[in-house]
């Protein structure tokens, strides 16, 4: 997978004139390139970023993401919060797990950060919102199951956002399950009038939703 749509040239010009990331950051994503497989599922620091500052426009306190990998995007959502917010994050891999929880308990926001491991979709059966903010970004097969499963605790006037969704560009021609089960993410919830979508081409994609 790609790791961005967007011109290398580009991508690396809008990074310099947006808010710095700390050297903690830094250090997370050396090691998850160097140490982990498909290191490129880590968000980058403009997303991260990003996600960062919607957390902030939405005043959330209390966030879910599915799909934790190595930490970088919960810590970043994770700054957005007030002292007193809450994250979980759901996540499968235990050698992510453990790279994240090191990088957690060297950040003042790790203390927000909750950890489920297993399967999403059993742990999301355990959850109770409301939850403020969600982010989806873990199997691309099970991404509409997932989105159907949050939206009933999403509050009104929640946001949701789904990374990946141009999947770079095989959304134009899906060929394998993995693209199919994201075109048909992206059909349902632009037909889902539960919800206001835009779609972003930042990186692989986001969709964003607000629910209504």
């Amino acid at each position: 997978m790609a790791l961005t749509l967007v011109p290398e040239a580009i991508e690396e010009y809008a990074t310099a004139h947006s808010e710095p990331v700390s050297p903690l950051f830094e250090q997370l994503r050396e090691e998850t390139y160097a140490e982990m497989e498909s290191p490129q599922m880590q968000v980058g620091p403009l997303e991260g970023g990003f996600l960062r500052l919607l957390v902030r426009l939405a005043r959330a306190r209390r966030i879910l993401e599915i799909g934790m990998f190595t930490g970088y995007s919960a810590l970043m959502m994770a700054e957005g919060l007030p002292d007193n917010g809450e994250l979980i994050t759901c996540e499968l891999d235990p050698k992510a797990e453990a790279m994240a929880r090191r990088y957690f308990a060297r950040s003042p926001h790790g203390k927000k950060i909750k950890v489920r491991m297993g399967p999403a979709l059993q742990t999301l059966k355990e959850l109770t919102g409301p939850f403020d903010f969600v982010f989806i970004d873990a199997d691309k097969e099970n991404y509409l199951a997932y989105y159907e499963a949050v939206l009933p605790m999403l509050r009104s006037g929640g946001l949701l956002v789904a990374d990946n969704v141009l999947w770079s560009g095989r959304v134009l021609k899906p060929k394998q399950e993995t693209d199919r089960a994201i075109v048909a993410f992206n059909d349902a919830l632009a037909k889902d009038a539960r919800v206001e979508k835009v779609m972003l081409n930042i990186r692989d994609g986001l969709m964003l939703a607000l629910k209504r």
